[in-house]
């Protein structure tokens, strides 16, 4: 993929979130388009950067740690937000890498991101990931256990949360989940809201979202990692 036709994908996914944005009577300046860069080659990211963008989302610390440990160095206007779930032994790699961790989920996460930020020096914005469906196999808080969540994050743990995060499910109108996570976090008045993708990010904006996180529709269909011989 060039520079050129990722430049018009980013250019052509901004044009849309101005648009919803608008529809909603919201300033498009506060929608920020999330590139999701996991699994991708190294040509699409370096097109994506060269086309002007520069927030990341990330699943797994260690594909990030290999990604963007060195064009860190070289691009200090880089945001890295981590947007998949996390272990607890990963929390310090995790705070020395990224920016903003959107997938807190539970009060031993919550504390051993405390315990890292205390011992790097690091303190980052985090975001507290809801389970809007109550789904088993899913990440996430279930959302009448947010609140709990949020005050033993802010209160115990003293992490900095600005706001909430959603996936919903597959099957299931997105529109009712973003309502749900725009509600609680309306509740605990916090002002972001990660919600939204690829096939739905243009609902999420008029629900309120404040970052989408686009993968498939900005990069083209995922590349999956070959697997190494024996």
């Amino acid at each position: 993929m060039t520079t050129n036709t990722l430049a018009d994908s980013i250019a052509a996914l901004r044009s849309r979130i101005e648009a919803a944005a608008r529809t909603a009577g919201r300033d498009p300046a506060a929608v920020t388009l999330v590139a999701v860069s996991k699994v991708q080659p190294e040509d699409r990211i370096e097109a994506a950067l060269a086309a002007g963008q520069r927030v990341f989302g990330e699943n797994r610390v260690q594909e990030a740690q290999g990604r963007w440990a060195e064009r860190r160095a070289a691009r200090p206007d880089l945001q890295l937000r981590l947007i998949g779930p996390l272990q607890t032994n990963k929390a310090k790699d995790a705070v020395r890498l990224f920016d903003v961790i959107e997938s807190v989920d539970r009060p031993k996460l919550a504390r051993s991101l405390a315990e890292a930020m205390a011992a790097t020096g690091r303190r980052l914005d985090c975001l507290i990931q809801v389970n809007t469906g109550e789904e088993p196999q899913k990440a996430g808080v279930m959302p009448r256990e947010t609140e709990d969540l949020y005050r033993l994050c802010t209160g115990e743990c003293g992490l900095s949360i600005r706001g909430l995060m959603c996936i919903p499910p597959v099957a299931e109108p997105p529109a009712l989940h973003f309502a749900l996570l725009a509600d609680l976090a309306a509740r605990l008045g916090l002002p972001v809201l990660s919600m939204g993708m690829s096939d739905d990010f243009e609902t999420a904006v008029r629900y309120g979202a404040t970052h989408v996180r686009v993968g498939t529709a900005l990069f083209g269909t995922r590349v999956a990692p070959q697997p190494t011989a024996a």
